[in-house]
């Protein structure tokens, strides 16, 4: 590890006790310090429950293949705070990214009022980054909600996207899916062109309303259809492109659909983005960690992180095209909806492995198995251990065809820190 690593680690860590605190004052008057860099960056700014990182992906993997020079900030990482911060695929390097915190540290000395959170530092450095390089464009995803989301202080974004919207973070964003829309609804700006997906209805009227007050151009993505050449097919207005989508799962109907959306919202406004370039760089996108395929001990592994109930639900859609029954190997957060995300993951006849979530605080394996019992009492086999290694020594040693991790991105993270010079893609 890097001298530098080391010190962004702590002095990430240093900032980690002020937890979550949404809202907007404290970021605005940082960035203020630091020139207000996020208003020398055109943006796409991308909200949604789940799918963000896809539609993230996709995007940066055809802006750069149209030749521009891309800023992409996404959150959780996988292996390194500096996959966050990326001027295309490449992650920012750990002496850019110490800089830039130094920089941004410099800017936190200077304030006489509320110190900034942890994750509002490293988005003011990822701006700070953003500015210095001159990024011809940045995709932002954001971080928790959207109205009070550190990401949300530009006024003028190029377009903004609403992906998807299900009942997670409810106890920051209220209790009911109204509620959570009108804080997802937060990043909707006045007379900007905003993507939706499909979303519940209580939640698309909130969202429908918002941009109406806003006089929002709104824009509606239904999933892909398939076209007669075997490929999807998505486009506003009927001006259809026929595509290969880079990543696993008919959810990507969507999130490909609505990167399509943007990126023909982007050549309206001037950009150059030729439609061979968009379906070079759709079939070319990757998303680690997202329903990708890996070979270990020379078996095939699947690792998703699955983290919530609607992402649970995507995965077991695409499980169930796979060999039956199947082995998992699972960690959860203990501030995750354990039952709906068995009850939409487990079958009868599946095998469970459970393990803690290594350095984050997780469920208890065997509250966990009691819990998936009750859920799916079809299970052939339900065990628990108190380190992950063991555990996936003893999954990958079973003769089943089908073996997932997932439960937690921090937990495939982990996987992949520990093993990744073990893995082939």
């Amino acid at each position: 590890m890097s001298s530098d690593k080391l010190l962004i680690d702590k002095f990430l860590a240093g900032y980690g006790r002020f937890g979550v605190n949404l809202g907007l004052d404290r970021i605005q008057r940082l960035l203020g310090r630091l020139g207000d860099p996020q208003n020398q960056v055109p943006i796409v700014h991308v909200a949604g429950t789940n799918g963000k990182g896809s539609v993230c992906a996709y995007l940066t993997s055809v802006l750069s293949a149209a030749g521009y020079r891309v800023g992409r900030y996404t959150s959780p990482h996988l292996l390194t705070w500096n996959e966050r911060i990326c001027i295309g695929a490449t992650p920012i390097t750990d002496e850019q990214l110490w800089h830039h915190l130094k920089t941004v540290a410099t800017a936190v000395a200077a304030e006489d009022t509320e110190t900034p959170t942890q994750f509002e530092v490293f988005t003011a450095a990822a701006w700070s980054y953003f500015a210095a390089q001159a990024v011809d464009i940045a995709v932002v995803e954001v971080g928790l909600g959207g109205r009070l989301d550190a990401t949300n202080v530009c006024s003028d974004p190029l377009v903004t996207a609403i992906v998807s919207l299900s009942r997670e973070h409810w106890q920051r964003l209220g209790p009911t899916l109204a509620d959570i829309a009108r804080e997802k609804a937060g990043v909707i700006k006045s007379g900007r062109p905003v993507v939706v997906g499909p979303l519940p209805e209580t939640a698309d009227s909130v969202v429908r309303q918002r941009a109406q007050d806003l006089e929002a151009p709104l824009y509606r993505v239904v999933p892909a259809t398939v076209s007669d050449t075997g490929r999807w097919q998505s486009g506003l207005d009927g001006q259809l492109i026929d595509y290969r989508a880079g990543l696993l799962g008919e959810h990507q109907r969507v999130n490909s659909g609505i990167a399509i959306a943007i990126l023909q919202l982007l050549q309206r406004q001037g950009w150059t983005i030729p439609t061979e370039v968009i379906q070079t760089g759709m079939a070319a996108t990757q998303w680690p960690g997202r329903l990708q395929w890996l070979t270990w001990q020379d078996q095939p592994l699947l690792i998703d992180g699955a983290h919530n109930t609607a992402a649970a639900a995507m995965l077991r859609c695409y499980v169930d095209t796979l060999p039956q029954p199947v082995t998992w190997l699972m960690g959860m957060l203990a501030t995750k909806d354990h039952s709906d995300i068995f009850t939409a993951l487990l079958r009868s006849g599946d095998t469970l492995y459970l393990v803690p979530v290594p350095g984050h605080q997780t469920a208890a394996p065997a509250a966990l198995a009691q819990l998936a019992q009750t859920v799916c009492p079809e299970l052939a086999d339900c065990r628990i251990y108190d380190t992950f290694e063991p555990a996936l020594t003893a999954v990958m040693q079973t003769d089943a065809k089908t073996k997932v991790l997932c439960g937690s991105l921090y937990l495939v993270g982990d996987f992949l820190a520990r093993f990744g010079d073990e893995l082939r893609r």
